[in-house]
């Protein structure tokens, strides 16, 4: 991705530390630990997608995931929530322990695991059914107590749905605008009560103006919820984000395998990263 003039970001000039370990900065020690990722690896068949991924994300804060094409972060987002279970070939090594507790031990249900950690693609796919049965759908399935309509408005508020929709309820979701679809796939996600929300480029779709209450809602979102989200798009980052990790690839013997190369508070990574390669990507010298 080649970014224009006037995208390219100033940083000052810095002291490149190649062998500093990917890690948060000593601010972030205080924060509570939503999810503690240790050499974290995806093999799809004989194929290394990404290898020794070692951070934590942090509760009630948003996390972005950058870097260029090929380097895994969809894949590792995919990690937290086990969706990689459903991928033929595809081979998890390391630890991922969500508050405290192994996603991948075995007594662990994947489907409650996807309940709490709850995903929104780059695309939005909302159902062919109603914008009430959309949302109601996730919390029917899985016989989830207490009044349904309630249960309802109550994700379509979160997801700053409510008022645009409230008198359509019973109309077709493929009706809706692409930001509406988006927003309501995130009220589906928030319908089943999750801890955290994966966003896999949720925006990449979508107009400016779409974009900006994705972002906007992500901004109200992390009051309650954790984030993480991917995103090529690195103003958008800098925009929402607490912490930004920064992957890459390293190319051996004509393998490409994705490795994460920097991990920090935001400020951070686009201003006084530890890393050239950062250093590289953020300002559009790669990518």
């Amino acid at each position: 991705m080649q970014m224009s003039e006037d995208a390219r970001v100033e940083i000052a000039p810095i002291e490149v530390a190649p062998d500093l370990k990917a890690r948060p900065t000593e601010s972030t020690v205080a924060r509570e630990v939503v999810f503690d990722i240790d050499a974290l690896s995806v093999n799809y068949g004989e194929t290394l997608a990404f290898a020794g991924v070692d951070m934590d994300v942090f509760k009630n804060q948003v996390t972005a995931v950058i870097g260029p094409s090929g380097c895994g972060k969809s894949t590792f987002i995919r990690c937290l929530n086990r969706m990689n279970d459903l991928v033929p070939g595809a081979r998890v090594g390391g630890t991922i322990l969500y508050q405290g507790q192994d996603i991948h031990g075995a007594d662990v249900d994947p489907v409650e695991v996807r309940r709490r950690i709850g995903m929104v693609f780059q695309r939005p796919n909302p159902f062919p059914k109603s914008i009430f049965d959309n949302v109601a759908f996730a919390p029917k399935q899985l016989g989830m107590p207490g009044n349904l309509s309630e249960r309802v408005e109550r994700a379509l508020r979160g997801a700053a749905l409510w008022d645009e929709v409230k008198d359509r309820l019973k109309t077709s979701a493929l009706a809706m605008s692409g930001g509406q679809q988006q927003r309501l796939c995130i009220a589906r996600a928030l319908a089943v009560e999750p801890d955290v929300i994966l966003l896999d480029e949720p925006a990449s779709a979508l107009d400016p103006i779409s974009t900006q209450a994705i972002e906007d809602l992500m901004h109200e979102l992390k009051r309650d919820y954790t984030l993480v989200i991917v995103t090529h798009n690195m103003q958008q980052a800098a925009r929402v984000a607490d912490m930004t990790a920064f992957f890459s690839l390293d190319v051996s013997d004509g393998r490409r395998t994705g490795t994460l190369v920097e991990y920090a508070d935001t400020p951070t990574i686009f201003t006084h990263p530890s890393d050239k390669r950062t250093e590289d990507y953020v300002t559009g010298r790669f990518g």
